[in-house]
């Protein structure tokens, strides 16, 4: 997600009636219904969490131990046993 100011895209008018209830703070604008895409539906990330995860999952059953895998991996040990967990 990215951070556009309100004066580049917003009439001004529609500026000064927002500051009426968010003055100088942050707020997040949702998209419209229907055009929301699912967490890692634009990017390979998603795939490379589950063959990775799958790794995991393969060497733990050839016998790597949790601390081995959580270093291999650079992950915590609470992370590596909730993956191997989840199966």
């Amino acid at each position: 997600m990215s951070y556009i100011k309100a004066e580049e895209i917003l009439p001004e008018e529609l500026i000064r009636q927002i500051q009426e209830y968010a003055d100088g703070v942050y707020i997040y604008i949702p998209r419209k219904p229907g055009t929301r895409h699912a967490w890692g539906q634009e990017t390979d990330y998603k795939a490379e969490l589950k063959l990775r995860n799958d790794r995991i999952r393969s060497d733990y059953a050839a016998g790597t131990n949790v601390v081995a895998l959580s270093r291999k991996y650079h992950l915590s040990e609470k992370s590596i046993r909730r993956i191997l967990q989840n199966q």
